[in-house]
């Protein structure tokens, strides 16, 4: 006799799948979108919420971590979008165009798409799925479909920007992606972007999480689809600065052409539960990837970073630098997986990985791992876990610091090797501005 086992859902499975069908016929895009869209939530509901008997997700048990499920997001009303202004204020970047969203809804008002740069083409992503291009929503569609978070940021996703820089481009003004929780209410907003970078271009784009005056509770899930064409660059920073009861699931999945370069950062500060998986495939020779990132964590906060370099031709080379300072009894998680093809001969990659805990009861998971099944390549990994040295604390407050400033400039230290990485020096400010509102905060 056969016996069918049938999956038991968690009561937060059971309420996504309520929102998905009370949601479905106002989701845009018919026809085919509508039926990818349906295959998608068929995937993420074989798998379910991941848990940590699945080893990507060891650390970030959403069946434990993701307890309810908002309500979808309207679309903002003026007092949303009044308070969204106002917050953008301190996170504007001189001289970028912005490109925001509010609730996770595209805010033409509080974005600056007149006069594009030649060779730079912009549409959101609500008018490509309602207008049915059958080429772009398959590029949508197509990518991470084996996680289950992705597959569900597949069904549900709301709006964005898709993104095109044409061959031999060279963009002057940074892209910056702004996503603002504007909305009093608790709510969760399903945004996607996919960025085009064409053959021998070069753009840098930057992505802000940050939350309005008087929101406080809400669920991101954010998905960013990059395509970095033959001979192309792309700088890319990505900066959470989410409020504080926030839950915020994003991913980017990024593939690379013959001799590309992609050098990304992020920093985590914001956020309750956070969680950021990247999945880099090179698909030509040639190509350099530099990763780094931040999580500065304290309260009970959680921040997971997960990186997945496919290294799957030859003569290709990767960096990834990762710092991690945890207070009080916040969690950081580091996930870092290099993975070495049998073809990609003259592979180049190395990784590291330090974590700083401020705190008896913080915590900081840290796994690196490389997988080579190629035999003529320089691969290496590192980890370490410590405190700040006692004896330059002491050095620091015989010169008269105080114990907290003395602290931040060893803090401010930890973390500018990663930092540093940035090429665009307003970026690189903004980072640091950003580092300095944590510690602002901190005391």
């Amino acid at each position: 006799m056969n016996v069918a086992l049938v999956r038991a859902e968690t009561k937060t499975e059971v309420a996504l799948s309520d929102a998905f069908a009370v949601a479905r016929d106002r989701l845009p895009g018919a026809g085919k979108v509508a039926e990818a869209r349906q295959q998608a939530f068929d995937a993420y509901e074989r798998a379910g919420l991941p848990h940590r008997r699945i080893e990507d997700w060891k650390y970030t048990d959403l069946r434990v971590l993701m307890r309810e499920v908002l309500p979808l997001a309207a679309t903002p009303d003026a007092a949303s979008l009044s308070r969204a202004g106002a917050a953008l204020k301190l996170h504007a970047i001189e001289g970028a165009r912005r490109l925001v969203l509010v609730d996770g809804v595209f805010a033409p008002k509080l974005s600056a798409i007149d006069h594009l740069e030649k060779g730079l083409g912009i549409r959101t992503l609500r008018e490509v799925l309602e207008a049915g291009d059958p080429a772009i929503p398959a590029q949508l569609f197509a990518a991470g479909s084996a996680d289950p978070m992705v597959a569900l940021n597949s069904a549900m996703m709301t709006d964005g920007l898709v993104i095109e820089v044409a061959d031999g481009t060279a963009l002057t003004q940074p892209l910056h992606i702004v996503h603002i929780a504007g909305g009093a209410q608790p709510t969760a907003m399903f945004t996607r972007s996919l960025v085009k970078i064409g053959s021998g271009a070069s753009a840098t784009l930057v992505e802000s999480y940050i939350a309005a005056e008087g929101a406080k509770t809400y669920q991101v899930h954010d998905a960013l689809i990059l395509a970095i064409g033959d001979g192309a660059r792309l700088d890319h920073v990505r900066l959470i600065e989410d409020s504080r009861e926030a839950f915020n699931i994003s991913s980017s999945l990024v593939t690379l052409g013959t001799k590309a370069h992609f050098n990304t950062f992020g920093m985590t500060s914001g956020s309750h539960v956070s969680r950021y998986q990247a999945v880099i495939a090179f698909a030509g020779e040639g190509s350099r990837v530099e990763t780094n990132g931040v999580n500065l964590l304290n309260g009970r906060q959680h921040a997971d970073t997960t990186l997945f370099l496919d290294h799957a031709v030859p003569n290709c080379a990767s960096r990834e630098i990762f710092r991690a300072v945890v207070d009080d009894r916040g969690h950081s998680v580091f996930q870092g997986r290099i993975i070495v093809r049998p073809k990609a001969q003259k592979t180049d990659a190395k990784m590291m990985t330090r974590a700083l805990l401020l705190s008896d009861e913080a915590e900081a998971d840290n796994k690196p791992e490389l997988e080579i099944f190629a035999d003529d390549v320089t691969c290496g990994h590192g980890a370490t876990t410590g405190a700040l040295d006692e004896s330059l604390l002491f050095y620091l407050r015989a010169r008269g610091l105080s114990e907290k400033e003395a602290q931040a400039l060893l803090i401010q230290a930890f973390v500018g090797e990663a930092i540093e990485s940035i090429a665009n020096d307003t970026l690189r400010e903004l980072a640091i501005s950003a580092a300095g509102r944590w510690l602002a905060v901190r005391g």
